[in-house]
């Protein structure tokens, strides 16, 4: 990829990311305030909260219907000659730039829902790892149906 394609992916995955974000968080809060989902005395982990904890399913979800869609806004900003060859590299950036996003954000910066290494990359499992994978092949997907488009 070169140095504009990549600054170009990098502007959309930091736009996708931050709607995927504000969805979670949302979703989060509708389910505190009006399904009245309360916290309880005490929490140890994020996990805890009944109103965080009643999203995580649905975490892989928003990421598979919002990702592709920035995949084939990227596309159709760059007009690569072949939107399949593209979708490799900027799976890959995709990919390895949520995961240090993820790192940096959710661990490694203090702030009241940080999580530890160990809750964010293995308690979070299955659904880090289907994240992650939805976001690698997002680009495949966009691929698929903006050539249906065309």
């Amino acid at each position: 990829m070169k140095t504009n394609h990549i600054l170009k992916a990098l502007g959309f995955m930091f736009l996708a990311y931050t709607v995927v974000t504000i969805l979670g968080v949302a979703h989060t809060i509708f389910n505190s305030l009006v399904l009245g989902m309360a916290a309880p005395d005490t929490i140890h982990t994020v996990y805890d909260y009944p109103a965080y904890a009643a999203t995580v399913p649905f975490h892989p979800l928003y990421n598979l219907i919002i990702w592709p869609l920035f995949a084939m806004l990227y596309y159709k900003t760059t007009e690569p000659k072949s939107v399949m060859k593209a979708a490799l590299p900027l799976g890959l950036v995709w990919f390895f730039a949520a995961i240090a996003i993820d790192a940096l954000g959710w661990v490694l910066i203090p702030h009241p829902f940080s999580m530890t290494w160990k809750e964010f990359f293995i308690d979070y499992q299955p659904w880090i790892t289907l994240i992650y994978l939805t976001i690698f092949v997002s680009p495949f997907l966009g691929a698929f149906f903006r050539k249906k488009r065309t």
